[in-house]
Protein backbone atom coordinates (compact mmCIF):
# COMPACT_ATOMS: atom_id res chain seq x y z
CA UNK A 1 0.00 0.00 0.00
CA UNK A 2 1.23 3.49 -0.87
CA UNK A 3 1.84 6.27 1.69
CA UNK A 4 -1.29 8.27 -0.64
CA UNK A 5 -3.47 4.98 0.20
CA UNK A 6 -3.13 5.32 3.78
CA UNK A 7 -3.36 8.50 4.22
CA UNK A 8 -6.38 8.81 2.27
CA UNK A 9 -8.54 5.67 3.69
CA UNK A 10 -10.37 6.35 6.74
CA UNK A 11 -9.81 2.43 8.03
CA UNK A 12 -6.15 2.52 7.68
CA UNK A 13 -5.65 5.99 9.75
CA UNK A 14 -8.20 4.80 12.31
CA UNK A 15 -5.57 1.24 12.13
CA UNK A 16 -2.82 4.02 13.04
CA UNK A 17 -4.15 5.65 15.71
CA UNK A 18 -4.38 8.91 13.97
CA UNK A 19 -8.97 8.75 13.91
CA UNK A 20 -10.20 8.01 17.40
CA UNK A 21 -12.80 4.56 17.56
CA UNK A 22 -14.69 2.90 19.67
CA UNK A 23 -12.83 -0.65 20.19
CA UNK A 24 -14.87 -3.53 20.17
CA UNK A 25 -11.40 -5.94 19.77
CA UNK A 26 -7.91 -6.28 18.46
CA UNK A 27 -5.84 -8.45 17.31
CA UNK A 28 -2.73 -9.44 14.63
CA UNK A 29 -5.65 -9.72 12.11
CA UNK A 30 -8.50 -7.26 12.62
CA UNK A 31 -9.89 -4.13 13.96
CA UNK A 32 -13.22 -4.63 15.63
CA UNK A 33 -15.08 -0.99 16.38
CA UNK A 34 -18.45 0.74 16.66
CA UNK A 35 -19.88 2.30 13.20
CA UNK A 36 -19.90 6.08 13.45
CA UNK A 37 -22.90 6.24 11.28
CA UNK A 38 -25.11 2.54 12.83
CA UNK A 39 -27.76 1.67 10.99
CA UNK A 40 -29.33 0.21 14.44
CA UNK A 41 -27.43 0.67 17.96
CA UNK A 42 -25.00 -1.86 18.10
CA UNK A 43 -23.83 -1.53 14.67
CA UNK A 44 -19.93 -2.77 14.45
CA UNK A 45 -17.26 -2.98 11.44
CA UNK A 46 -14.12 -5.48 11.47
CA UNK A 47 -11.90 -4.61 9.08
CA UNK A 48 -8.16 -6.53 8.79
CA UNK A 49 -5.31 -4.99 9.89
CA UNK A 50 -3.79 -4.38 6.37
CA UNK A 51 -4.87 -2.27 3.62
CA UNK A 52 -7.21 -4.65 1.18
CA UNK A 53 -9.79 -1.86 -1.04
CA UNK A 54 -11.70 -5.39 -2.00
CA UNK A 55 -12.40 -8.81 -1.58
CA UNK A 56 -9.48 -10.08 -4.14
CA UNK A 57 -6.77 -8.22 -1.61
CA UNK A 58 -8.24 -10.56 1.02
CA UNK A 59 -6.29 -13.62 1.82
CA UNK A 60 -7.78 -16.76 2.99
CA UNK A 61 -6.32 -16.43 7.02
CA UNK A 62 -7.74 -13.01 7.47
CA UNK A 63 -10.98 -13.53 5.89
CA UNK A 64 -11.47 -16.18 8.10
CA UNK A 65 -10.21 -14.43 10.76
CA UNK A 66 -12.71 -11.61 9.60
CA UNK A 67 -15.93 -14.10 9.83
CA UNK A 68 -14.33 -15.45 13.13
CA UNK A 69 -14.26 -12.15 15.15
CA UNK A 70 -17.60 -11.61 13.78
CA UNK A 71 -18.87 -14.47 15.48
CA UNK A 72 -17.96 -13.76 18.50
CA UNK A 73 -18.88 -10.01 18.25
CA UNK A 74 -22.63 -11.64 17.17
CA UNK A 75 -22.22 -13.43 20.83
CA UNK A 76 -21.45 -10.53 22.25
CA UNK A 77 -24.42 -8.66 20.93
CA UNK A 78 -26.86 -10.90 21.95
CA UNK A 79 -25.72 -11.04 25.92
CA UNK A 80 -25.10 -7.05 25.87
CA UNK A 81 -28.52 -6.40 26.75
CA UNK A 82 -29.25 -4.30 23.68
CA UNK A 83 -32.34 -5.68 21.45
CA UNK A 84 -31.05 -8.37 19.38
CA UNK A 85 -32.83 -11.27 17.97
CA UNK A 86 -30.87 -11.63 15.21
CA UNK A 87 -27.63 -10.94 13.68
CA UNK A 88 -26.58 -9.62 9.97
CA UNK A 89 -23.11 -10.20 8.13
CA UNK A 90 -23.07 -7.60 5.54
CA UNK A 91 -20.37 -7.01 3.35
CA UNK A 92 -20.17 -4.74 0.28
CA UNK A 93 -17.72 -5.13 -2.65
CA UNK A 94 -17.10 -2.59 -4.74
CA UNK A 95 -19.31 0.79 -5.63
CA UNK A 96 -21.93 -1.16 -7.19
CA UNK A 97 -22.74 -3.32 -4.20
CA UNK A 98 -22.68 -0.31 -1.65
CA UNK A 99 -19.23 -0.10 -0.33
CA UNK A 100 -18.36 3.44 0.43
CA UNK A 101 -14.99 3.16 2.39
CA UNK A 102 -12.53 0.88 0.14
CA UNK A 103 -10.71 -0.95 2.68
CA UNK A 104 -12.78 -4.40 3.07
CA UNK A 105 -14.63 -4.82 6.15
CA UNK A 106 -17.93 -6.90 7.47
CA UNK A 107 -20.84 -5.07 8.80
CA UNK A 108 -22.21 -6.97 12.31
CA UNK A 109 -25.30 -5.74 12.29
CA UNK A 110 -27.98 -6.62 15.12
CA UNK A 111 -31.47 -6.76 14.68
CA UNK A 112 -34.68 -7.29 16.39
CA UNK A 113 -38.42 -7.73 14.85
CA UNK A 114 -39.84 -4.29 13.28
CA UNK A 115 -36.46 -2.46 13.44
CA UNK A 116 -37.16 -1.10 9.63
CA UNK A 117 -34.21 -2.88 7.99
CA UNK A 118 -34.10 -5.73 5.33
CA UNK A 119 -32.69 -7.80 2.05
CA UNK A 120 -34.97 -6.95 -0.65
CA UNK A 121 -34.82 -7.59 -4.12
CA UNK A 122 -33.98 -4.60 -6.59
CA UNK A 123 -36.52 -4.14 -9.51
CA UNK A 124 -34.87 -4.90 -13.36
CA UNK A 125 -34.90 -7.66 -16.15
CA UNK A 126 -33.01 -10.16 -14.84
CA UNK A 127 -36.08 -10.26 -11.57
CA UNK A 128 -37.57 -13.88 -11.45
CA UNK A 129 -36.95 -17.13 -10.78
CA UNK A 130 -34.51 -18.50 -12.90
CA UNK A 131 -35.07 -22.59 -14.58
CA UNK A 132 -32.78 -25.26 -13.20
CA UNK A 133 -31.34 -25.19 -16.36
CA UNK A 134 -30.03 -21.76 -15.88
CA UNK A 135 -28.85 -22.32 -12.68
CA UNK A 136 -26.70 -25.29 -13.68
CA UNK A 137 -25.65 -23.68 -16.28
CA UNK A 138 -24.07 -20.81 -14.19
CA UNK A 139 -22.95 -22.77 -11.41
CA UNK A 140 -21.11 -24.65 -14.21
CA UNK A 141 -19.20 -21.48 -15.07
CA UNK A 142 -18.93 -20.55 -11.60
CA UNK A 143 -17.46 -24.03 -10.59
CA UNK A 144 -14.95 -23.65 -13.42
CA UNK A 145 -13.13 -20.91 -11.92
CA UNK A 146 -13.31 -21.52 -8.21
Amino acid sequence: MSKLEADACIFCQILAGTLPASIVYRDEHVLAFMDVSPVIDGHVLVIPTYHTPDLSGLDDESGGHIFATGRRIAAALRQSGLPCEGINFFLADGAPAGQTVFHTHLHVIPRRRGDGLGFRHGEGPSRGRPSRVELDELARRLAARV
